[in-house]
Parts: C-alpha cells; structure tokens; sequence
C-alpha cells in the first residue's frame, strides 16, 4: 500500500488523524486556503498545498487515500466543483475516500434517537448543502466512499473553558434541547480504524454515548475549573446571533451503535465529563 493520504480541508480534525498517521511513516498532504497556515502545518510533518490557487491534479495521480473535509458552500461541494473529472479519473486507483459530514443531515427529532437508517429531514440550510454534497460524493462510479457523520466537535483549543473563564459564557435553556458530541480524538481513531478496514459506501455516526443538554456542559466546565456557574438564559428571549440561534432549531440524540459493531471502534471520551476532564489536563 502506498500510504498516500491528500487532505482537502486540512482542519482540527484532519490534524487530529495526521498525528495518529504520520509517526506510522504515512505521507500527508494537506491544503489549507491560506498561505499563512502553511508554516503550522508543516511543523506537523504534514505537507502543505494551498489550494485552490495550487493545481493538484498530479497529486491526485500519486496518493491512494483521500480525506475531505472542506464544507460545501452555496454552490456546492468545492472540491467537485473544482475537480470532479479529475476524482472520478483517479477514482479506480484510490484504496479509501473518507467524507467528514454532519448528523445535521437528520434534522430535528425533538430529542428522539437517530441513527445511520433514519431519513435525512435537514431543518437548516447547511444540512440541506451537506445532504446534497454526500449525494454527489456517493454518485461517483467506483470511488471508494466512507461518510462520517460527526456530532458536534470538541477537544483541545476547541471547548467551553476559555469563555468560562473569560465570563462570556452562557447557559441558553431550551426546554427538550439535547445535542450529540464528539472528541476530535475519538474522530481520528474511527478514521485510523476505517483505513484499515475500508468498506466502501459505508456511512457512520461518530458521537459519544450520552447526548446532553448544552446548559449542562458548560455547568460541568464551570465545576471543573472552581467557578461560578453562568447564569441561565431562557432561548426565547436570549440576545443570540441568527447562527448561533440555528444551532438550536434540532434536537436529537444520535447513535454510533455501527461503527462500534463494525470497526471496534470505542471512544476514549463516551462522555463530555470525561472529554473536559482531559482537556484540563493536558491544558490546566
């Protein structure tokens, strides 16, 4: 196997798997729309492209692994808009293609459980272009297409403590509100998992096991850090921006029953208590 991995989108997750990759010799090149990301991403041993703005067609003749995680826009999935011939040539010759989505692609379910089998009901227009953009990926003849359907991410850099400690953070109560979570870890080990396994046209939920109330985990941040507890906002009247107030528009939990059946894959944070206690750990 080549061990050639091109990352469209080379983000918080993407990051998070080429560290688990590249000790084990992999190559990886990943794009960032910004020249200025490209010294940060090199200090990881990943190579960076920007892109677009950089023509990578010959790469596309050289690696056998794609991952893509750049999010689709009003005019659709950009990678295909910019290179869909190039992938649909290189298609036969790729070992594994995986696609970083949303379980926003289900909608709202009033709290109810979802899972990889449930409709795809978006309630927002982001779900609706991720929707469209899975479609597009899985029309491609003979690609060998992975769909991660991730919660909401979290980990390093990435979590509730510094608007805790900052007192901007805010407990919005929205009555039956509950969301699904994911660690960025727990992301880059289901990715590890499906490369050695690939199984194309496989679809999986990546989240924790205990869907929660958002109020709820920025209380337990404050606990850990010996804080106050913010105080609560009711939602209706709460001063929120139109996306921050689309975040609310779905509640569901949301099962990953599959992926732990058909890759083994077990998270090392099942829950966000555990997920914040590493955080401050690593990062008091």
């Amino acid at each position: 196997m080549n061990r050639t991995l091109l990352s469209f989108g080379h983000g918080f997750s993407a990051r998070a798997m080429a560290a688990r990759l590249v000790p084990q010799g992999w190559r990886i090149i990943g794009t960032t729309r910004s020249a200025d990301k490209c010294a940060g991403i090199a200090a990881t041993g990943v190579e960076p492209v920007v892109w677009p703005g950089t023509d990578v067609s010959p790469l596309l003749g050289e690696v056998d692994h794609v991952l893509l995680s750049a999010a689709p826009g009003a005019d659709g999935d950009p990678v295909l808009r910019e290179l869909e011939d190039q992938i649909i040539s290189a298609a036969p010759r790729l070992r594994w293609v995986g696609y970083l989505s949303t379980t926003g692609v289900y909608g709202d379910h009033k709290g109810a459980w979802v899972d990889e089998g449930t409709a795809l009901t978006p309630a927002t227009k982001r779900g609706q272009a991720r929707v469209e953009a899975e479609s597009a990926w899985q029309a491609i003849p003979d690609l060998p297409l992975h769909i991660f359907r991730l919660a909401g991410i979290y980990g390093p850099g990435r979590g509730p403590f510094a608007k805790v400690r900052a007192g901007t953070a805010r407990r919005i109560i929205k009555e039956g509100q509950v969301f699904s979570r994911i660690h960025v870890e727990d992301i880059a080990q289901a990715l590890e998992l499906s490369i050695a396994r690939p199984d194309p046209g496989a679809v999986y939920n990546l989240c924790d096991d205990d869907p929660a109330p958002p109020q709820d985990v920025i209380g337990h941040a404050a606990e850990l850090l010996g804080l106050p507890l913010p105080p609560a906002e009711d939602f209706e009247t709460a001063e929120m921006s139109p996306m921050a107030r689309s975040f609310y528009a779905e509640s569901k939990k949301v099962r990953n029953d599959r992926i732990k059946r058909d890759l083994g894959w077990k998270p090392a944070y099942p829950d966000y208590r555990s997920g914040l206690a590493a955080m401050l750990a690593q990062d008091p």
